[in-house]
């Protein structure tokens, strides 16, 4: 019997079996790592979700795929080192108020993306969510403090303290440093809907739009949020449907009123009009005509409008 001697040297089709082992192992680590830093595994299952929906569902829906940018990366004047963390609508005045996270102040934007003001928040660390509530309240939550507090601005308001207004206390989280950051008023419910960034949860806190907020809030159990981080939110005022934002999936997801997934749009260059991937989308709203608007840090301002088909 012919024994292979340790010191032979391999032949010219073990070698080439190799290579074709290596290049294949290699081909896959890439695909991987490429597939991994676009999130494609966050968006595949949901793209075969959308193609199972059916024309009635998605007239019933905002349905996201079906939006286009019309203004990209507008620039936020003056805020490149405030970064831009959420934004919210408010119906009464036609415009938007954004909250800076890093330098904390408010600031009413047009529906352009124009500044009109912008208002200092005395005695906040971190502001990171805003939304609008009933006449003129607004709730804001502060990461790093781990607060919620209920605010009041008018056309006359230049700057706003902590202090002056009830504030909540959110309680701990799991990652202290990823803490409550996304918050939205659900007015057919009449509550606050609250997020935690990572891992991303949904919490309610019952209200009626006043100052004052009953019991504590509940977390919300069985939402499908299929992403990396939970950065902002938002409620379509026509559907009530919820809107999550994430900033390392880069995308925007809809969630029905049982909190099922039916729709997303992706926030990558290249798609729904985008010339470029929106670097860090942090804030979220939408107006009573279906208008989506977003800001995204530094300083960047976008508004999308849904295409007629």
């Amino acid at each position: 019997m012919a024994v292979t001697h340790p010191f032979v040297k391999p032949t010219l089709r073990s070698r080439l079996a190799m290579r074709w082992y290596s290049w294949l192992l290699l081909a896959g680590s890439i695909i991987y790592g490429v597939s991994w830093a676009m999130h494609w595994d966050d968006r595949g299952l949901l793209w075969v979700a959308e193609l199972l929906e059916t024309p009635a569902e998605r007239l019933e829906s905002v349905w996201l795929p079906d939006y286009h940018a019309v203004i990209d990366a507008k620039l936020l004047p003056g805020m490149e080192k405030d970064e831009a963390s959420d934004l919210t609508y408010n119906p009464q005045t036609k415009t938007l108020f954004s909250v800076m996270g890093k330098n904390p102040f408010l600031v009413e934007l047009t529906l352009q993306g124009d500044v009109l003001r912008k208002m200092p928040l005395n005695g906040w660390n971190n502001p990171e969510g805003v939304t609008m509530m009933e006449n003129g309240l607004m709730a804001v939550v502060d990461e790093r403090q781990h607060s919620l507090t209920l605010i009041k601005v008018d056309p006359q308001t230049q700057q706003l303290n902590k202090a002056d207004f009830p504030s909540y206390d959110l309680g701990p989280s799991k990652d202290q440093n990823k803490a409550f950051e996304a918050v939205t008023w659900d007015k057919r419910n009449q509550q606050l809907i609250l997020g935690e960034e990572r891992p991303p949860a949904l919490f309610t806190w019952k209200s009626d739009g006043s100052q004052t907020l009953t019991g504590d809030k509940q977390k919300v159990a069985d939402t499908d949020l299929d992403m990396r981080n939970l950065s902002a939110l938002t409620i379509d005022p026509r559907t009530g449907h919820l809107l999550a934002l994430s900033a390392d999936s880069h995308l925007l997801m809809e969630l029905d009123e049982n909190g099922e997934q039916v729709s997303f749009m992706t926030l990558l260059g290249g798609f729904n009009g985008l010339k470029h991937t929106i670097p860090r989308a942090e804030g979220v709203t939408m107006d009573e005509n279906g208008t989506l608007y977003m800001v995204s840090e530094p300083n960047l301002f976008y508004r999308f409008e849904k295409q007629k088909q």
